[in-house]
């Protein structure tokens, strides 16, 4: 039977999520804990492939298994093979032809950046804190709304890719605040290497007046990928979902899953 996974992990002390040769991976950490129970060796299949320090909220995974474990029984049995940093939410059983990358419509990544000079040892882990100018959320917004729609975002593909286009469509672009935290959350059919970590960095020069968002926009329509210098920090960018057309785990397991913070000032 195929069966899917609902993954989290804090990207801190992992080499992204893909396995590599002689380095620790997400992936290579789970196929290493079923593998202890199978005793052959498994092969996981991811959404997305985040980077070096780069976590997850709802990442999705799949596998091949026959025997008598049951599905939903797996999310219990990996995580008691796991380090600290990765925690499997839940399991299920999905049709044959149902693939975490290929059957997904959409990724959503949420970039946290943290606002206020005091620095707080709490949410260090998972937030830029990026207190040098004030960032105007409407001047982002505003440039924001320009990448809705599928377009090539070349501008924003570093080097290394392996992927040949640079055609995404962008569903959903938001700039909000609450409190000292400044949220950024992009959704697209896909994403290119490296892209949002690029287009963070470029946002806060146009949310401190530095470009406006009309020079950032002609940037990137005009694939001037040597004008964009500076990739946001991965501790910031979170996967925060992933969606399909059918779904085995409850929306309360998998929608809006990294918490957001409220510091009293």
């Amino acid at each position: 039977m195929r069966i899917a996974l609902l993954i989290q992990y804090l990207g801190t002390n992992f080499h992204g999520w893909q396995k590599q040769p002689n380095q620790v991976s997400v992936q290579g950490y789970i196929e290493e804990a079923i593998a202890s129970v199978v005793n052959y060796r498994v092969k996981i299949y991811g959404a997305g492939r985040t980077d070096a320090g780069v976590h997850a909220a709802a990442q999705v995974a799949h596998f091949e298994y026959s025997g008598p474990i049951p599905a939903h029984k797996w999310s219990k049995i990996i995580n008691s093979r796991l380090p600290e940093g990765i925690l499997i939410r839940a399991s299920a059983q999905v049709k044959d032809e149902w693939h975490a990358r290929f059957s997904a419509l959409w990724r959503r990544y949420r970039y946290t950046i943290y606002t206020e000079k005091r620095p707080n040892v709490f949410i260090n882990q998972t937030c830029w804190h990026y207190y040098h100018s004030v960032l105007n959320e409407a001047l982002i917004q505003q440039a924001l709304n320009t990448l809705l729609g599928e377009h090539s975002f070349a501008a924003f593909k570093r080097s290394g890719s392996d992927r040949i286009d640079s055609q995404v469509e962008i569903q959903v672009a938001e700039c909000y605040r609450q409190g000292g935290f400044l949220y950024l959350e992009i959704q697209a059919n896909s994403f290119l290497y490296g892209m949002v970590r690029l287009l963070v960095g470029m946002l806060v020069e146009v949310g401190i007046g530095k470009r406006s968002p009309e020079n950032f926009t002609e940037i990137w329509r005009n694939q001037r990928r040597w004008e964009v210098k500076y990739s946001a920090p991965a501790k910031g960018l979170c996967l925060l979902s992933v969606g399909y057309p059918e779904f085995p785990f409850a929306q309360s397991l998998w929608f809006d899953a990294q918490p957001t913070f409220h510091l009293a000032h």
